[in-house]
């Protein structure tokens, strides 16, 4: 089975709701008649109600950029699973930089919500990525080992195509740096063998990973020719909708 790449927008805490019926409508319009490829929107949370009304119908998936592992219950400040399936959410954003860097998200704590997500019949995007500093010393490979095992531990993956993984260098993040695609290519082939190694080769091979760091329409063909390479996680690109109509239509 091939692996159909995977065009994921992340938001992140912009737009307001004009903006965000507007950008999520140029996102459905942008995908009329695409096939070969999937597309994905995460507005924060107070916009998934109303994105949720644009995208209905459409090709477009919605997703939240985190989830709680619980049903409900005395956590506040979280989202369960089931209140994201109630407005339409498929997908879930776990365990992304900034929740690690900014917010102090452990490796356990992810994993709590990557499990959680998929008890409840959402796909788990499940983020990982060397710092800077850990890439010059060298560590890239066993950081991207840790956080994966770590992230998945425990995880049953009876639908491989429903779970998506992420490699997103911190050091690419929002600085207009990019890993070039031959280093992009290095960290996912060396996790796809991981998963192999994990789970199985076949399961391996259907697994997405997608990119994420600085991905923008002049980059996009290049990473995604990459034979790993299953597709972008968007930042900055994904909030404007021409550059990323270009990015949806990537070419490879």
């Amino acid at each position: 089975m091939e692996r159909i790449p995977l065009i994921a927008g992340n938001w992140k805490m912009y737009t307001s709701l004009a903006e965000a019926r507007t950008l999520a409508a140029a996102v459905v319009s942008a995908c009329k008649g695409l096939t070969g490829r999937e597309v994905m929107i995460a507005p924060p949370f107070t916009a998934l109600a109303t994105v949720a009304e644009v995208v209905h119908g459409s090709e477009v998936r919605l997703a939240a950029q985190n989830v709680c592992w619980e049903e409900q219950g005395a956590f506040t400040g979280e989202i369960a699973p089931g209140m994201l399936r109630e407005l339409g959410c498929t997908m879930a954003i776990i365990g992304h930089s900034e929740r690690r860097q900014i917010f102090g998200e452990t490796d356990a704590l992810i994993n709590q919500r990557v499990a959680g997500a998929m008890r409840h019949g959402i796909a788990p995007v499940l983020c990982f990525g060397e710092t800077l500093a850990e890439r010059e010393a060298g560590q890239t490979m066993a950081v991207l080992e840790r956080q994966v095992r770590a992230g998945l531990s425990g995880i049953v993956v009876a639908e491989p195509a429903n779970m998506v993984l992420a490699y997103e260098p911190v050091w690419a993040i929002g600085t207009g740096k990019t890993a070039s695609e031959e280093q992009a290519q290095e960290a996912h082939e060396f996790v796809r063998n991981l998963l192999g190694a994990m789970y199985e080769k076949s399961i391996a091979h259907q697994m997405r990973i997608l990119y994420g760091g600085s991905v923008n329409s002049g980059n996009v063909d290049a990473l995604l020719r990459q034979p790993d390479i299953d597709g972008a996680l968007v930042g900055g690109a994904s909030l404007k909708a021409d550059s990323f109509e270009r990015i949806i239509h990537f070419r490879q």
